[in-house]
């Protein structure tokens, strides 16, 4: 009788649990999302080389990020049409792939061909942000999902951990062009190892459909990401905070190294190593905001807090000297990682819930639109002062008001709580 018991039991010890349905897609768009955002970081990284190689201004490196945003924004705008079509994933990946092959364009001392790197560049960095948000609205589990959409979104500072600690060295051995190629073949062979991923992840009616080019600009296609922004409950306060906070984080992301480098005169070694700091306590910041964000219920107070950390460590950027020891910068550094830099998940994940039912992709999309207009009305703001001013303390110090403005609109936010992602 005993035997008999104890029989299902060891069975049950041998059977396999299955692996939860998630887990392979949250894999999946974290891959190319760190691919998309290394590729990306390659711009303000190999900045002050390609200033002192071709007699640029510094501040140059403000408008080729706002060239970047303007492709990142053309494909969130007819992105999603495309996102529908051929899926996702292999919408991100055609992006890499002309990504990749364009960073050959930096080679030539124009800044119009530099410009056109940017953009392209762009394209893939745009495509990542609605392609995951509509996977991962479909896999994650409803009580987690500010977490998995954080997981998601710290590939953007891994990313840029990995861009920060590999670029320099590398440039330093092999000078910069040889880095760049060895760049893009980086980013083409994540991208072919990841090839079949699509046809597991994506939906299987994408592939199905026919497209229409002409229909990928029309007045139809660019007004839906915003109409469905508008129709959501609360999203379009959440974007608007989400700008300011984003206007912030461009300022780090973009001046950051060349700042360490022209005005507290650190090497590129160091000036990356401080950016990598950054990026990486942005990927514990982003998945920590989410986890709390989770537990607390609140995603507009997690958000609130990520502010205020935002505006007081880039207010102490700007009031930083030469003078101030190494520690204290990557101190601050790290903080802002934290802080300004781990904001994204939480607030994509938010938009996504309360997007209406069928079109997290264009609600994502919209929301997405509002903050890379600010990603790119920043970085060419900020680039403009300094070129008049000299003074980047003073950008910096604006970039943290920004900030603190964002609360405005998260305050009182968890009021309208219901959804049609939460009762569907």
């Amino acid at each position: 009788m005993l035997d008999v018991l104890q029989t299902p039991i060891r069975h049950n010890r041998n059977v396999k649990r299955p692996v939860p349905a998630w887990i392979i897609p949250v894999i999946a768009i974290l891959v190319l999302q760190t691919t998309t955002s290394f590729l990306s970081r390659l711009i303000p990284i190999i900045s002050p080389v390609l200033t002192q190689e071709f007699g640029w201004n510094g501040s140059l490196i403000g408008y080729l990020t706002t060239a970047n945003t303007v492709g990142a924004l053309l494909i969130l705008v007819a992105g999603a049409a495309l996102i529908r079509y051929i899926g996702g994933i292999r919408t991100v990946q055609i992006g890499l792939l002309l990504g990749a092959i364009s960073v050959v364009l930096f080679f030539f001392p124009s800044i119009t061909l530099a410009l056109i790197a940017s953009f392209v560049i762009g394209l893939s960095y745009g495509a990542a942000s609605p392609a995951g948000s509509e996977i991962l609205q479909r896999f994650s589990p409803p009580e987690s999902r500010n977490l998995v959409f954080s997981i998601k979104q710290a590939g953007v500072p891994l990313g840029g951990v990995i861009a920060g600690l590999a670029v320099p060295p590398l440039v330093e051995l092999t000078g910069w062009r040889i880095t760049l190629l060895i760049a893009g073949l980086f980013v083409i062979g994540i991208t072919c190892l990841t090839w079949r991923l699509s046809t597991r992840v994506d939906e299987p009616t994408a592939s199905q459909k026919t497209f229409a080019w002409s229909a990928l600009l029309s007045a139809r296609n660019v007004a839906i990401p915003l109409r469905s922004l508008a129709r959501g409950q609360g999203s379009l306060k959440l974007s608007i905070a989400g700008s300011l906070l984003a206007a912030t984080q461009s300022c780090w992301f973009t001046f950051s190294v060349i700042y360490l480098v022209e005005r507290l005169d650190l090497s590129l070694n160091m000036a990356g190593l401080v950016f990598a700091v950054m990026q990486a306590t942005g990927v514990v910041g982003r998945i920590t905001l989410g986890w709390i964000a989770d537990r607390s219920g609140s995603a507009t107070l997690t958000l609130s807090l990520a502010a205020i950390g935002s505006s007081i460590t880039t207010a102490l950027l700007g009031f930083s000297t030469s003078e101030w020891p190494l520690w204290a910068i990557i101190a601050i550094a790290a903080a802002a990682g934290a802080t300004a830099a781990s904001w994204n998940g939480v607030q994509i994940a938010e938009v996504a819930r309360r997007s209406p039912a069928g079109l997290v992709t264009e609600t994502a999309a919209g929301s997405s639109i509002i903050i890379y207009m600010a990603n790119m009305i920043a970085p060419a703001a900020f680039a403009a002062f300094v070129a008049a001013t000299g003074h980047f303390d003073q950008a910096f110090l604006a970039a943290a008001v920004c900030s603190l403005l964002s609360l405005a609109f998260l305050v009182g936010a968890d009021k309208q709580t219901k959804t049609v992602g939460d009762t569907a």
